[in-house]
Order: structure tokens, then C-alpha cells, then sequence
């Protein structure tokens, strides 16, 4: 899981599949804006289409210019243009200049997410399975954040639109939001101070025996890229996660399954489900660390079921629950569970 504190790792990578908007980043249609003309001129060796733009518009790189021409922005001769295309001078080439991906990042956008509770420093939602937190490469729209924007104009002011900390992309649950500056540091320093509390379920492969805390620290894997590692980590920082078995099951096919609850101390990209992994015990579904689809599940099987934070207004403590999705609550009850 990826639950980061603003101004330590809050921007860590995460894997991210964005949702970009028609006619945005490339894509044709009616709102594209008025076209380049551009003449290849005598001088001009004939070559490949993407060759011979880039060095017409040298001020973008070519796998931008690839883009475009891709996504129907560069017609040659009145049609629309190939990458590999030969073109010489005399050809007349009209360029639908597109704004570079993260140009939209934190444009306000409508999307789905539900507010549990709110009070004039802080918003607490409820984050969908499948929703990205925050943009990202290649994820420059369609987040959270966008969202957030959108519906909370405000937050434009605040850094990040106010988030603390996240969730993968295709784990739900439980996120608080500041809406002023003076709530996000507040919070922050919680998340520090490792007094927020933040609690997950999960469904996990084998049976759990005992419940335990893990605390080993974790940094990208070394070998692969995408993945987070406690066995081979680079630039690891400390990660502990509290677990409890709450319930063991069997399914068919499949074999064993435990239910458990997490509790975090700290909040590192993955951390739940990197953790439970080294212990053996990787989550369903989650298969960049092992886990396999099994009683229907198609994602990793992890939700932040439980929030707790002292209110930066001075209200005392503020507490929150979110119950499992659908998504999930069906797997739980393909399984048959017996201890």
C-alpha cells in the first residue's frame, strides 16, 4: 500500500493507470484548437514523417511529435499523417500542437469518490477501488486530486489539494484531506508522530497462524522496478505494520485464506502488501508480490476500514469507518471459512 506523509515521501511512485479526457493530451476532436501550417521547404531531405517534423519543430521532443501524429494531430497534404510516412519539400503539414501530459494535472475534473465527513479543516472519503490518489507519470488526469478540485475549489490554494497521504491505485478506503494550510501540517506531523491511527482488511493467501508486527524497512527492488522490496531494497526507509489474523477459510480452487487486520505505524509505498508478502502470506489478487486471482478476486484485496486523527479545529479525537466494498464483501463470501 502507498499511505505517505506530505514533506517526507508523499509523491513516492506508485504504479498508476491514468484516465485521460477526450481531445486531451493528443486526442483528436472538436476542441483541438487551430492548426500549425508548416511547408517542408526545399532544403529538406525527404525522410520519415516524425524525422522531418522534429527537426521543423525542434522545440519538442520527438516521442511527443510520435504522439501526435499518432493520435491524429499531424495531417500531410490534407490527411491524416504516419509515423512513417515519407515526406519531402513542398509537402504542406498541419501540426494540432497538444498541451504536454502534465499540463492538466491539477485542472479540476468531476470524479466519483464519497465524502464519509467534513469539517472547515479536513474531508475524509472514501477512495474507490481503481481510483489513482494523485497524478503521476503517466496519470496526468482522472485522480483523486482532480476530483478533490473540483469539488472542493478551494483546495487549489493548498498544496496538493490537500493530501497527506494515499492509497494504491486499486486499494479503497479511508483518506483525510486539509483544507487549509495550517490542517495539513497538522496532520502531517500525526502521520509522523505515527499517532494517526489508519486500519486494514485483508484477505491474504495461507493461513495465518498468530498475529505479529513487521517491522523491516523497504525501498525499491533493486531488480524490478515496480516493485517494492524489504529483500533487496534501494534507499529503504523504516516500515512496520501491525497484523491480526481474524478468520481462516478455504476456497476451491485456491486452498487456504486468512482474513487479516493491519494496523500501520509508518506509511510506505505498498507496505501492507509488501510485508505480508515477506511473511509468506502475499494478498489475494496481488500479483505483482506473488498473490494469484482466486475467488473472484481482481484486485488486491485491501481496504482501509478505519480511521482515526485529532482534529486540527481542537475538537479531540474524530473517528471513521468504511465497510468493505462489494467488490470485495463477494470473495469474502465465496470462501468458506471454519476457524
Amino acid at each position: 500500500m502507498s499511505d505517505t506523509a506530505a514533506g517526507t515521501d508523499l509523491v513516492s511512485d506508485d504504479e498508476l493507470l491514468g484516465l485521460p479526457d477526450e481531445n486531451a493530451d493528443g486526442n483528436p476532436g472538436e476542441n483541438r484548437g487551430e492548426p500549425q501550417l508548416v511547408t517542408v521547404p526545399s532544403s529538406t531531405k525527404a525522410d520519415r514523417l516524425d524525422k522531418v517534423l522534429a527537426g521543423l519543430m525542434p522545440d519538442h521532443s520527438r516521442s511527443r511529435l510520435q504522439g501526435w501524429i499518432e493520435s491524429g494531430n499531424v495531417h500531410v497534404n490534407g490527411a491524416p499523417g504516419k509515423i512513417r510516412q515519407t515526406v519531402g519539400p513542398g509537402d504542406e503539414l498541419l501540426v494540432w500542437a497538444q498541451p504536454a501530459p502534465d499540463a492538466r494535472a491539477f485542472t479540476p475534473e468531476p470524479v466519483e469518490f464519497t465524502v464519509v465527513g467534513e469539517s472547515p479543516d479536513w474531508i475524509v472519503v472514501n477512495k474507490p477501488a481503481g481510483l489513482v490518489t494523485h497524478p503521476g507519470a503517466g496519470n496526468w488526469s482522472g485522480t483523486l486530486l482532480n476530483g478533490l478540485l473540483y469539488r472542493y475549489p478551494e483546495l487549489a490554494a493548498v498544496a496538493r489539494a490537500g493530501i497527506v497521504h494515499r492509497l494504491d491505485k486499486d486499494t479503497s478506503g479511508l483518506m483525510v484531506v486539509a483544507r487549509n494550510e495550517k490542517a495539513q501540517t497538522h496532520l502531517v506531523r500525526q502521520l509522523q508522530a505515527r499517532s494517526m491511527g489508519r486500519e486494514y482488511v485483508a484477505l491474504a493467501h495461507g493461513w495465518v497462524a498468530n498475529g505479529g508486527r513487521v517491522e523491516r524497512a523497504i525501498g525499491r527492488d533493486s531488480r524490478v522496478p515496480i516493485r517494492m522490496s524489504v529483500e533487496r531494497p534501494v534507499a529503504p526507509k523504516p516500515a512496520i505494520t501491525n497484523y491480526a489474523p481474524v478468520r481462516r477459510g478455504q476456497v476451491d480452487p485456491g486452498g487456504r485464506v486468512t482474513e487479516v487486520v493491519c494496523r500501520l505505524e509508518t506509511g510506505r509505498t505498498h507496505q501492507i502488501r509488501v510485508h505480508m508478502a515477506s511473511l509468506g502470506h502475499p494478498l489475494l489478487a496481488d500479483t505483482i508480490y506473488g498473490g494469484k486471482n482466486i475467488a473472484g478476486a481482481q484486485r488486491q484485496m485491501l481496504h482501509a476500514r478505519a480511521l482515526h486523527f485529532d482534529d486540527p479545529g481542537g475538537n479531540g479525537e474524530v473517528q471513521f469507518a468504511a465497510a468493505v466494498p462489494a467488490d470485495m464483501t463477494l470473495v469474502q463470501e465465496s470462501i468458506a471459512w471454519n476457524a
